[in-house]
């Protein structure tokens, strides 16, 4: 059996993470922490029984928690500077990070790599656990080399409470599409659209525009626009609910808890694509 600390359970995609955790079989789940509810019980919490009766620790005491609990893995879904601090505890522990946090930090992905191959510790990291919007990050992958020549725009909308824009899926999109077409991302990316004239390059190997919207409560919605003479191709993913991410996560538990390579994971290679 898996044994789990879960950072963060409190939040939106946590408490999901949480519930599945609990009731999945191979899995059991030996702690949480976060930085607020500290005391409270995890399954009153989120509204299931939790037969261990685990009570939400200090963040800030994770280093004992770890010594008591040894866990094999540690998922975290929070933000960047708590798990840019959290997750480097955990791999310099040996324990193995499914981490879904989104706008890290270069600097913390070298020293994040380091450590999984100095302490023997695979982690998978990914923006987005969701099965279907790694299928669309293969197909784009396919699309973009037979429409170079085509303007390639992205999309994203999400709800207000976002603190990053553009979302780390639509970054991860947009990486994907410059890598087809041998291009740096960061040298053609257009972030947004200014007000007045907007005289652009054409193509996607000139330009790929990247749009955000923040609105309401819009779990996750993400769009590539091929757009040709005449014509268009539009690839859409929506998350209805956050169920698809803490499904994904759940996965990514069990993946990771027997991957043999001593490396970073993607969910693409989680899912066999």
């Amino acid at each position: 059996m898996i044994k789990l600390l879960i950072l963060g359970p409190t939040g939106f995609t946590s408490k999901l993470i949480s519930k599945l955790a609990i009731a999945d079989q191979e899995i059991n789940v030996v702690a949480a922490c976060d930085i607020t509810n500290i005391g409270d019980d995890l399954g009153l919490l989120i509204g299931v029984k939790d037969p261990n009766n685990i009570k939400i620790n200090d963040i800030n005491n994770l280093q004992k928690v770890i010594n008591e609990s040894n866990p094999d893995v540690v998922v975290d879904f929070t933000v960047a500077q708590a798990t840019e601090k959290n997750c480097i505890i955990c791999v310099e522990n040996g324990i193995r990070c499914v981490i879904g946090t989104t706008a890290l930090s270069e600097e913390f992905l070298n020293k994040f790599e380091e450590l999984v191959k100095k302490n023997k510790a695979p982690a998978v990291i990914s923006p987005n656990m969701a099965t279907g919007i790694n299928i669309l990050f293969k197909m784009a992958s396919i699309l973009t080399k037979y429409l170079a020549d085509w303007d390639i725009e992205v999309l994203e909308a999400h709800h207000h409470r976002k603190v990053d824009a553009p979302s780390g899926t639509a970054m991860k999109i947009g990486q994907i599409i410059s890598n087809e077409l041998g291009s740096n991302f960061e040298d053609i990316a257009k972030f947004g659209r200014s007000r007045g004239p907007n005289k652009r390059s054409v193509g996607a190997k000139n330009e790929i525009g990247i749009h955000s919207i923040r609105a309401g409560d819009i779990v996750g919605d993400h769009t590539i626009l091929y757009c040709g003479p005449g014509e268009r191709i539009e690839l859409k993913h929506q998350a209805h609910s956050r169920e698809c991410f803490a499904n994904g996560a759940i996965g990514a538990i069990k993946f990771i808890s027997t991957a043999k390579e001593n490396k970073i994971y993607s969910t693409s290679e989680v899912l066999g694509l």
